[in-house]
């Protein structure tokens, strides 16, 4: 009898996600926190039982888009237009402060303003992955504090794409700055925006084979990813974030009132998708690396959780948040971002940083992403944040 090697792994990695999974319920712990531990407990610098993260990685890309899909569908396109010098000002001002507070550090160091920049790009950047979660677990989405994150967020994500060009001319790596690329994502971004003017306007808006699709339950799973990775594809060719094609489709489907039957056939799809990559990310978190960098990792997790926390609780606040309200938006937003990842390779790839560094900041960035979660629960009950969840956990992870 022929057994598949993998079948073992995959059942095992199946069952650890389960037994964490139902143990944090028990703690009333976010299900995200126990995907991150089944990474390390699974990874290469776990037991070894899954070892390649780069396919992970990939196939965990396709749980954030249909996140973005299902939070798109939660989110008014009027209040989103009403809250652009939330998402415009407040994300230019986070970059900015950022690279302000790790600039007198890197003179101290005598780092190359290129090196400051780009620390100063990766801590600015916020999880998207991990606030979709928590916000849509919260039914947090169409709230003021979720939405104000939520803008944010998108906002650094479209942010990459400048950083990325700034970095590269400042090493002379002048080919990533193409113009024509460069004319191809200022107008993939005005095209989204025109999307959401239109939406607004509409109103309502008709799915085409509507009617043949309503009482066909199996054509219904493949329209909704047709239409959820057909303009995540159409993002990614105009050189924006996959991730965000899916949060307009999102509202498209919203606008078409037919977010019953999408959420339905996409939901379990969703679970999945999004459990692997969290479990990928959990994989980076070299654990010996930690052990002997620990004092200085902890130091940078400590310094990077503070910093964002509160220069977006003030950047909210001057943009007319309440205090407590801004403070819980800043701890929502304290994690350093998946996208953060990307920077600290074009960092590497480009000798900005050396390979000491890339593993420094990967380990950061990584443990942000673990106990954002944890720090997040202290701060609401520390600030007396009322729960809007139904009931924990929801049928719903």
């Amino acid at each position: 009898m022929y057994l598949d090697p993998m079948m073992p792994r995959l059942v095992a990695a199946i069952l650890v996600v389960l037994l964490l999974g139902l143990s944090l319920r028990a703690i009333r712990q976010p299900y995200v926190f126990g995907y991150l531990l089944a990474g390390i407990l699974l990874g290469p610098h776990g037991i070894a039982l899954l070892e390649d993260e780069q396919i992970l990685m990939r196939l965990g890309s396709a749980g954030v888009v249909l996140l973005l899909f299902f939070v798109g569908m939660e989110v008014s396109p009027n209040q989103l237009i009403e809250r652009w010098r939330v998402a415009v000002i407040g994300t230019f001002l986070q970059i900015i402060i950022s690279v302000a507070c790790v600039w007198p550090i890197g003179i101290y160091l005598d780092w190359a303003p290129e090196r400051i920049l780009l620390i100063g790009f990766v801590i600015s950047m916020s999880s998207t992955a991990i606030l979709s979660k928590l916000l849509k677990d919260e039914h947090m989405s169409n709230t003021s504090i979720g939405q104000n994150v939520l803008l944010i967020s998108l906002a650094q994500d479209l942010a990459v794409i400048p950083m990325i060009i700034v970095l590269s001319l400042l090493v002379g790596q002048t080919m990533h700055a193409d113009t024509g690329n460069i004319w191809l994502q200022i107008a993939g971004a005005v095209s989204m925006l025109l999307l959401v003017a239109y939406i607004s306007v509409k109103k309502t808006l008709h799915l085409p084979l509507k009617k043949l699709l309503r009482n066909d339950r199996e054509m219904q799973l493949f329209a909704a990813l047709t239409l959820c990775l057909g303009l995540s594809l159409l993002t990614g060719l105009l050189g924006l974030s996959t991730a965000l094609g899916a949060f307009f489709a999102g509202m498209i489907i919203r606008a078409a009132r037919e977010t019953h039957w999408v959420s339905r056939s996409l939901e379990s799809f969703r679970i999945i998708f999004v459990a692997l990559f969290f479990v990928s990310i959990g994989m980076l978190i070299n654990l010996r690396f930690i052990a002997d960098q620990w004092l200085i990792i902890i130091t940078l997790v400590l310094l990077a959780m503070l910093t964002n926390t509160f220069i977006n609780a003030a950047i909210l606040r001057s943009l007319g948040e309440t205090w407590r309200d801004s403070m819980y938006a800043g701890t929502l937003l304290s994690q350093i971002g998946e996208f953060s990842f990307v920077l600290a390779a074009v960092g590497i790839q480009a000798h900005i940083i050396t390979e000491y560094g890339y593993q420094l900041t990967v380990a950061v960035i990584a443990i942000t992403l673990l106990i954002s979660p944890s720090w997040i629960i202290v701060t609401k009950h520390m600030l007396k944040i009322p729960s809007t969840r139904r009931d924990f956990p929801t049928t719903r992870t």
